[in-house]
This record gives structure tokens, C-alpha cells and sequence, in this order.
């Protein structure tokens, strides 16, 4: 059996996946009852989740904000199974995993780091779906010592749930990529859909509008703990970002027409540059 604890869209994704893509049988727990009830009706989960079944499941994926998912290994540190996994999914890795490391070593199960990086613009149990994982990567950061076997395990089941990649990271190297990645394009985002001209983008926009203010649509309460347990990567990545954006206004502002010819030209390169190894 596995637990999946938080039913919102990733929490919600990662149980109708199981459910769907492999023989477990899938045990779900959300603080709203009505959210629990709909995933039980559209077999996303078979029933409730309570102490009972905690203790006999052989993994628990915690789908919650940072702070809430160690509170919540703290209070079921000793209802999990000995020798079972726990498994986070927050956006954040430094914080939660050297906190839940203690917890799991003083009770005997072990914990295992995860950020599926995969998501919407919408949060819920109603935009969850069995493919969102489809074609996405999962970072996992095992802490030192734990069991190959283990890690394999839940890899496994990643790549059941529709995941084609699995990352293998520290937190700290994830909570240094992620702000970039993830958390500076978020920031990014909000801050461009603050322009006055914003408002009347209707009939003036394409692509590129749509591309820069999609995930301006975030929910604030989650980002801001995120933003804040990774204040130190994201402010560098902020500084660097102020830095470049400081060029292109020197060179517009003094009509650099050389100088900002070059700055296009190097991010286009870039651009190139990282896209070919990819591949």
C-alpha cells in the first residue's frame, strides 16, 4: 500500500497516477473531506487515510507546504512502518530534508527527498491528472547513507508514474538550480504583469506575453514560504538578473546601437548553446 498525504494537484496527480499505472492500492489524506470524497468517487485513492494504514503502508508520498510536511513527520514519526519510505514532493530541499533526516533516523523509516517538476497554473484536486508527470523529471536527493535499494525503489515508481527522467541532485545543488529554474522565473513573472501597460495588452500580445505572465497566476501563501527558505540562492540569482538587465538599459539609454547588438547576439548564442546540449 502507499499513503499519499495532501490530495492539491500534485498531491492529487501523484495518486491517480499510482492508482492508474500500477498494482498499488493508493490511501489518501486531505484536510478538506469534500476533496477526499471526490478522490475516493473517481478512484484516485481507495479509501481514507488514517493511522491504522499508515503503519502498513511501504512508502508515503507528503504533498504539502515545506513547514507542514515536517510537522507532519513529526507527529506520524512513529505510526510509519519501520524500513517503509517517506517521500516529500515540496519545491525546496536544504530545509525539509535536514530536519526530516533526524526525525526518520531516530524511528526507523527512512526519508527520501523529491521534487517532481511538473505543474500548472492552477492548484487543486480538480486539475489533477494521471498524466501531468508525463515526459517530466523528478529530481530525488538522497541524503548520504541511504540504501541504494531504497533509492531504486522509489525511482521505479516515478518512472510507472509517467516521469522519463530521474535526477539524482543534494538539496543544496537543487535549492541553487531550482531558484533559477523555477523560483527567479516566478518572480520574473510577477513583477512584469505589475506594468501599467499590462492593462491593455488586448490585441497587443502574442506568444511571448503569454510565455512571460503564465505563472504569475501562483499562489502566493506556497511561493512565499518557498521564496523565503531560499532566500540566499534567489537573491543571487536576482542580483545577476539586475546586473544583465542593467547592460541592455546603459546601451538603450545611450543609444548604444553596437553594444546592444552584442548583448542580443550573446543571449541568442547562449540560447543555442544550452539547447544543442540537450540534446
Amino acid at each position: 500500500m502507499i499513503a499519499v498525504v495532501g490530495l492539491g494537484l500534485i498531491g492529487g496527480s501523484v495518486a491517480k497516477a499510482i492508482s492508474r499505472n500500477t498494482d498499488h492500492v493508493v490511501y489518501g489524506y486531505d484536510k478538506d473531506d469534500a476533496v477526499e470524497k471526490k478522490a475516493i468517487m473517481v478512484n484516485a485513492v481507495e479509501g481514507h487515510l488514517n493511522d491504522r494504514i499508515l503503519s502498513q503502508c511501504e512508502m508515503t508520498f507528503i504533498a504539502l507546504y515545506p513547514e507542514d510536511t515536517v510537522r507532519f513527520i513529526e507527529e506520524k514519526a512513529s505510526v510509519f512502518a519501520k524500513g517503509s519510505i517517506v517521500i516529500d514532493c515540496c519545491g525546496v530541499k536544504r530545509d525539509v530534508c535536514s530536519r526530516a533526516k533526524k526525525i526518520a533516523e531516530k524511528n526507523g523509516f527512512t526519508f527520501l527527498g523529491a521534487h517532481p517538476m511538473a505543474g500548472l497554473e492552477h492548484a487543486g484536486f480538480e486539475y489533477a491528472t494521471r498524466s501531468l508527470f508525463n515526459n517530466a523529471s523528478m529530481v530525488l536527493t538522497p541524503a548520504r547513507g541511504t540504501a541504494i535499494e531504497d533509492v531504486e525503489k522509489v525511482k521505479d515508481i516515478c518512472l510507472r508514474m509517467g516521469f522519463s527522467n530521474v535526477e539524482i541532485s543534494t538539496p543544496e545543488e537543487h535549492d541553487r538550480l531550482i531558484a533559477f529554474t523555477s523560483q527567479l522565473a516566478h518572480i520574473v513573472s510577477s513583477a512584469y504583469i505589475k506594468s501599467p501597460s499590462a492593462e491593455g495588452h488586448m490585441g497587443f500580445s502574442a506568444g511571448s506575453y503569454k510565455d512571460m505572465t503564465r505563472v504569475a497566476k501562483l499562489n502566493e501563501d506556497m511561493w512565499t514560504e518557498l521564496f523565503l527558505k531560499n532566500r540566499d540562492n534567489l537573491l543571487t540569482e536576482i542580483d545577476a538578473l539586475m546586473g544583465q538587465l542593467e547592460k541592455y538599459r546603459t546601451a538603450l539609454k545611450d543609444g548604444d546601437r553596437e553594444g546592444l547588438h552584442r548583448l542580443l547576439r550573446e543571449g541568442r548564442e547562449k540560447k543555442e548553446l544550452i539547447d544543442k546540449e540537450q540534446f
